[in-house]
C-alpha cells in the first residue's frame, strides 16, 4: 500500500485547497470580486463633471442675474449669457486638462524616482516595505516575508511602493482629455439651463431665475444621492451658494447700471 499511497495523497490534497483560477483566486475570491464592486473615485469623469455642471449654473445665473438688473435689453441678456457659456465652457475645459496633466506627469516624475530606487537600492528598498508593514501591525517575520515575495516581482514591487509612499495606483490615474470634455460638456449644458427662459422668448428676469434655482436645487440634491449623503443637504446647500452668487450680482447690476 505505501508504493501505491501518492496519488491518493495528491488527490487529497488537491481536494484540501481551494481551486484557484487563472490569476491564483480561488472561487469564493473570484466570487467575492466579482460581488463586490466600487464606483470609479479616481476623479477621471465625476469631479469635473459634477464641478463644470454646477459651476456653469452659478456663473451664468449670476451673470445674467448681473446684466439683467442693470436693466439691458433680452438682446444684450442674450449675448452676455451665450458668451458666458462659451467663455467658461472652453476656460473650465483647458483649466481641467492642464491641471490633470500637470498632475500625472508629477506622478510619473515620482514613480521614475521610485523605480530608479528599486533598481539600484533593492535592499533597502525591501526593507523600507517591510517596515510600512509592520507599523501597520503586521507580524514582523510575515512583513518581511509579505515584502521579499512582493520585491520579487519589480513590477508589482513598484505598483505597491508607489501606492504605499505616494498613496495612489499609477496604472489607474485620470485622463486629461476624459476631464477637459466632461469639464466643457457639463459647464455648457449647466450655462445654458438659466439662459433657456431668455432663448424661448421670455424677457423676465424672474423666470431665468426660477429655472435656475429648481436646477441647482435638484443637481445638489442628485449630487448628494451619488456620494450617499442625504438628498436634502445637497439640495440645499448647492441652492444656497447659487443665491448668494445671484443675489450679490445682481445688487452689483443694480448699483452700476442703474445708479
Amino acid at each position: 500500500m505505501a508504493a501505491s499511497d501518492p496519488e491518493p495523497r495528491t488527490e487529497r490534497r488537491a481536494i484540501g485547497r481551494p481551486a484557484r483560477g487563472r490569476r491564483g483566486l480561488t472561487a469564493a475570491e473570484q466570487h467575492g470580486a466579482i460581488g463586490h464592486q466600487h464606483r470609479d473615485v479616481s476623479g477621471g469623469w465625476l469631479r469635473p463633471s459634477v464641478f463644470g455642471a454646477m459651476d456653469g449654473l452659478v456663473t451664468n445665473v449670476s451673470l445674467i442675474s448681473g446684466v439683467g438688473g442693470g436693466g439691458l435689453s433680452q438682446h444684450t441678456i442674450v449675448l452676455t449669457g451665450l458668451a458666458g457659456l462659451a467663455a467658461g465652457a472652453f476656460s473650465m475645459a483647458a483649466g481641467e486638462f492642464v491641471s490633470v496633466s500637470s498632475q500625472n506627469e508629477l506622478v510619473g516624475s515620482e514613480v521614475a524616482k521610485e523605480r530608479h530606487e528599486l533598481e539600484h537600492n533593492p535592499v533597502g528598498e525591501q526593507a523600507e516595505l517591510a517596515a510600512t508593514y509592520r507599523m501597520r501591525g503586521v507580524d514582523p517575520a510575515l512583513a518581511e516575508e509579505v515584502a521579499r515575495q512582493i520585491s520579487e516581482r519589480p513590477d508589482d514591487a513598484l505598483r505597491v511602493h508607489v501606492r504605499e509612499e505616494l498613496g495612489i495606483d499609477p496604472h489607474e490615474l485620470p485622463s486629461p482629455v476624459t476631464a477637459a470634455g466632461a469639464s466643457l460638456l457639463t459647464f455648457a449644458v449647466g450655462a445654458l439651463i438659466p439662459l433657456l427662459p431668455y432663448l424661448l422668448g421670455f424677457d423676465v428676469l424672474a423666470a431665468s431665475v426660477i429655472v435656475a434655482a429648481v436646477a441647482a436645487f435638484a443637481g445638489g440634491g442628485l449630487v448628494a444621492r451619488i456620494t450617499a449623503r442625504p438628498f436634502w443637504r445637497g439640495a440645499l446647500r448647492q441652492l444656497a451658494l447659487a443665491a448668494v452668487a445671484a443675489g450679490l450680482t445682481y445688487g452689483i447690476g443694480t448699483l452700476v447700471g442703474r445708479g
